[in-house]
């Protein structure tokens, strides 16, 4: 099957057929490395024997390794619709996107999930590469778009995943652009020549900008499962870790999220910084808070924020060394349109073919309302500002976007994760989880009252909650790419929101002595002032 991304890999693998085409490790643990050329010819070998089968539908489990992306380009020269599989998805989520998508078949690589009964095993043509027979009870066909190549899976904010229906050419039209926009300013030192692999494959974004990018390039990428560079399960890092293989890589490229970035920085802020080679440091999924982009900068790290969903293939905007303004998510890639409707953000140019099991859409020619607030300023760049739906309006009737405090408040050095709360509430108010565990109420209640004074009245925060375990993917308060699942979070601690806004809350217990030490317990309710 012709695409841009396919033929360049081919072009490639006969004008520079000993370039390093990707970078990772073998079945035994060794370095391994592998030339376009060979990358080519195991594709090749893969997806003939995959139109062999006559398979509809393909699903693909794996760590980020060589053989992962192997078999991702291999289903899509063979023309089989692919379903990367969240390896951060719990075992009820696989159940779901298994049974809701009528699948039957699975590309393996490496261990199965005991979240996935399969069996049949069969040995495809390239080692360490398996094909399983999936046990699913499909409740009917789904309706699946003819032109899609790729089903990727979100967790989402609520509810059960959504599968996006993508095809080859939604697929090219984005890595083309993208590249337009990474590779911009290259020259020289500046040259983006390989990129490191850090978010999971099964991401469209890493899927995207950091294989097929770099395949149409004629660049490299470095594949490396998650316990070798200090991913350990679905939310824990080893920044030691990972800086130590950073440095032995020496990468020019890398895509974070904010609270990985963070990481970075107060690495860096300690005397342990990132290797000198990045030129080009990706951030988005989540809102990233200005001062800590600065902070980033002051230190060296080459970052730009961006913006995507996956109804456009991913990215949608990007800022980049020629053009960065902090704050925004960047200027829009060549191939989309962008307006601000009722304040909200509508896209068009680049869209999906529809939802798994859900009519085929037509919205090629359709703008897609992304629910996502902002704004584009004089010099277009893209503002986001906040989430449609998580719009608090106070009781007082002021409309106050949570992830507009909540950016505010990560700032703050006792702080690690916050949420903000109060629709239809007299004030706002914060579910948090402190830094560290040894952090004093007074402290925090310290730091949050200097974030009130930046603040318009309406917004400042007047009380808060300790959570009672930090937000993360293990436990389902996050989503795969690090929002809060708000309707999770909120449920959790119900009982302590409401006794919040209860009327008799008691303020003259909390508000003593400003200067003692507080004991810092889960669910506790705290005044500021």
């Amino acid at each position: 099957m012709n695409t841009t991304v396919l033929e360049a890999l081919r072009s490639h693998a006969h004008t520079q057929p000993d370039a390093t085409a990707l970078r990772g490790l073998s079945e035994s643990g060794e370095a391994s490395v592998v030339s376009y050329a060979s990358l080519l010819q195991q594709v090749d070998a893969l997806a003939t024997w995959l139109q062999q089968q006559q398979l509809p539908l393909l699903g693909l489990w794996g760590d980020n390794q060589i053989e992962w992306v192997i078999a991702d380009l291999a289903a899509w020269q063979a023309g089989i619709p692919l379903i990367p599989l969240p390896r951060f998805f719990s075992h009820a989520q696989l159940a779901f996107v298994v049974e809701s998508s009528g699948l039957r078949h699975l590309l393996t690589c490496g261990a199965i999930s005991d979240g996935l009964p399969t069996h049949g095993r069969v040995l495809s043509p390239v080692p360490a590469i398996h094909l399983d027979q999936v046990s699913s009870e499909a409740r009917s066909e789904p309706t699946i778009a003819p032109d899609t190549r790729k089903i990727t899976f979100t967790s989402g904010t609520t509810g059960q995943p959504k599968g996006v229906c993508l095809s080859g050419a939604t697929l090219d039209a984005v890595t083309v652009a993208l590249a337009e926009r990474i590779h911009e300013s290259e020259a020289g030192d500046n040259a983006l020549n390989s990129h490191f692999c850090l978010l999971p494959l099964s991401t469209l974004l890493e899927n995207v900008a950091g294989i097929y990018v770099p395949i149409l390039l004629g660049k490299s990428a470095i594949v490396l499962p998650g316990p070798a560079i200090g991913l350990l399960g679905s939310s824990q890092l080893d920044l030691p870790l990972l800086l130590k293989t950073l440095h032995q890589h020496q990468p020019n490229s890398l895509i974070l999220l904010p609270q990985i970035l963070a990481g970075l920085v107060a690495a860096a802020n300690h005397g342990m910084p990132p290797p000198s080679s990045l030129s080009f440091v990706a951030v988005g999924g989540a809102t990233t808070p200005p001062a800590l982009l600065n902070q980033a900068h002051r230190l060296g790290i080459p970052v730009f924020e961006g913006y995507g969903l996956s109804e456009c293939a991913s990215v949608v905007s990007l800022n980049s060394p020629r053009a960065n303004r902090v704050g925004s998510v960047g200027r829009v890639l060549s191939h989309l349109r962008v307006r601000v409707v009722d304040g909200v953000i509508q896209v068009a140019g680049n869209a999906f073919s529809g939802y798994l099991g859900q009519p085929v859409s037509d919205s090629q020619s359709n703008w897609i309302d992304t629910g996502d607030i902002g704004h584009i300023d004089e010099q277009g760049y893209l503002h986001i500002t906040g989430r449609q739906k998580n719009l608090l309006i106070s009781s007082f009737g002021r409309n106050i976007s949570p992830e507009w405090l909540e950016s505010e408040l990560s700032m703050c050095p006792a702080i690690a994760q916050v949420m903000v709360i109060g629709d239809a509430k007299p004030f706002c108010a914060a579910l948090l989880v402190p830094r560290t565990s040894s952090s004093e109420i007074d402290a925090l209640a310290s730091q949050i009252a200097g974030v009130n004074a930046t603040l318009p009245d309406y917004a400042r925060i007047r009380r808060f909650i300790v959570a009672s375990e930090p937000f993360s993917l293990a436990n389902g308060s996050l989503t795969d790419n690090g929002r809060l699942r708000r309707e999770v979070i909120a449920s959790r601690h119900a009982e302590a929101i409401t006794a919040l806004y209860s009327p008799t809350f008691p303020l003259a217990d909390l508000s003593a002595d400003p200067t003692s030490s507080q004991s810092l317990e889960a669910g506790a309710l705290h005044a500021i002032f």
